[in-house]
């Protein structure tokens, strides 16, 4: 319809108008990461942390160096494919170990999880640790929270540049020293201090030892928080495993809320607030920055860094403790006791978890002590099935791999069973070496009419005959014999 159609319809046009330049606004999506300060603190929640530093890093640069017999007491033999772990052997066929330790980790997590949060990430987690360590020698050498801030404040001169250039050589060292031990446990660690003074290292030694120290160095000394709020996938599932019984670091609102400043001498009642000062040392402290009273949130890593320093506070002004707690969700809603908390934290979800733990690492002992000291691989020779040889006789030839897993040598009788007259030939000996493993030749011949064309199921024994000639242990392993028409 036109406007002759309908006179009483006016036609508007429709004129575009340029936005000012000065209304257009670029507006970043991305925030420039702020440096973080933490602040150090004493209590008891530190000095766990602290000891678990130790003990994790008395074990991890310790082990490489202690001795079992004539080797390193934990080595990982990729190039031989054996891996040595104290006084047991173990081949690429004892994947199953292996799996019974991802087993046992797997729950370790979800029980440690399922009880009081993230204790891995805050007491023992690689990230944790070396970050503690890395921030340990800032505070000796820059000083704690507030000169270090007023340190990177200030213009470059002679001490400023000294100390960073101190700083980062001792971080360097760290770094390179944890690279050098982590390649120790797949290459002798001796050998490998020789080889690194002589300049001798493999390329692939070089190359382990300086990508580790770097991920080291890059993570503990600089990423820090941001491994553990961005790329530690953990922190993004971990409140799948979390529910309202779960021990986590805790504000305890109702008794803090309304905050604010006051004397030690001032009536709470009469000014209508609440224990909590508002001094934000929990957030001074905190390694990731956040604020713990403003609820969980998936950057804490539940360290209790904040508990302590508020503990301390509340010691000061003669509050009693516990403003920040280990507490559950129910405890806080209830107002339950440390007893009534605890009674409910050991649910059926943790004595779930407690007993497959339990059942696991019992089978995993059990078979690591049945274990025998040998394995037997027994596999046919495919150039030559079956076939009729001197004396009528039917003839099948095997090949038997023997890996000896004690650290001795060792000789092996060989017998084989399952047919009538079977007998079994075998040239030369069956010796192998300590922690070596051998492929033999045998020879199974049959009388021709001892059994029906096809294939018969048969048995080798293997045992295992020490130097001084005493039995130590047998392996029975089957295959089978085949009868051609």
């Amino acid at each position: 319809m036109d406007s002759q159609e309908n006179p009483s319809r006016k036609i508007v046009p429709i004129v575009p108008v340029a936005a000012a330049e000065d209304d257009v606004q670029m507006v970043s999506l991305y925030a420039a990461t702020q440096k973080i300060y933490p602040r150090s603190v004493q209590g008891i929640f530190a000095k766990w942390r602290w000891f678990m530093v130790v003990l994790t890093q008395l074990v991890f640069y310790g082990l490489p160096w202690i001795e079992w017999g004539q080797r390193q007491a934990v080595l990982f033999d990729l190039g031989a494919r054996r891996f040595y772990i104290f006084g047991f052997v173990l081949y690429p066929q004892d994947f199953i170990y292996l799996t019974a330790i991802l087993v046992i980790s797997a729950f370790s997590l979800f029980l440690f999880t399922a009880v009081a949060g993230r204790l891995w990430c805050g007491y023992a987690c690689p990230q944790t640790v070396y970050s503690e360590i890395f921030l340990w020698v800032e505070r000796k050498v820059e000083g704690d929270r507030s000169a270090r801030i007023r340190l990177d404040g200030e213009k470059m001169s002679l001490e400023k540049l000294f100390k960073k250039v101190y700083k980062h050589i001792v971080w360097m060292a760290i770094a390179m020293w944890t690279g050098f031990t982590f390649v120790g446990y797949f290459t002798p660690i001796k050998d490998l201090g020789m080889e690194f003074f002589l300049g001798n290292m493999s390329s692939w030694e070089v190359f382990w030892v300086f990508f580790y120290a770097f991920a080291t160095y890059g993570n503990a000394g600089f990423m820090r928080e941001q491994v553990c709020k961005y790329m530690c996938p953990y922190a993004r599932f971990q409140s799948a495993m979390f529910d309202k019984d779960t021990l986590i670091v805790t504000y305890d609102a109702e008794r803090g809320e309304p905050r604010g400043a006051r004397s030690k001498k001032a009536d709470l009642t009469t000014l209508g607030l609440g224990s909590c000062v508002d001094c934000s040392l929990c957030v001074q402290v905190c390694p990731t920055g956040i604020d713990i009273r403003k609820g969980l949130q998936y950057e804490c890593i539940g360290c209790g860094a904040c508990a302590d320093v508020c503990d301390t506070v509340m010691d000061k002004v003669g509050y009693p403790r516990g403003l920040v707690k280990y507490s559950t969700e129910h405890a806080m809603k209830n107002g339950w006791t440390k007893e009534q908390t605890l009674r409910h934290v050991f649910r059926p979800r943790v004595i779930l978890y407690i007993t497959i733990l339990v059942v696991v690492v019992a089978a995993l002992f059990t078979s690591l002590g049945l274990r025998k000291p040998f394995k037997v691989d027994v596999v046919r020779d495919r150039a030559s099935l079956a076939r009729i040889v001197a004396g009528g006789k039917i003839e099948n030839v095997y090949r038997l791999q023997i890996m000896n897993a004690a650290e001795k040598a060792m000789n092996y009788e060989l017998s084989v069973d399952g047919l009538r007259d079977i007998s079994l030939l075998l040239e030369g000996d069956a010796n192998v070496a300590a922690t070596e493993s051998r492929w033999i030749s045998v020879r199974v011949q049959l009388p021709y009419d001892a059994a029906t064309p096809g294939s018969h199921p048969i048995q080798f024994k293997i045992r295992a005959i020490d130097e001084g000639g005493h039995a130590q242990s047998e392996l029975i392993e089957k295959s089978v014999f085949l009868v051609p028409r």
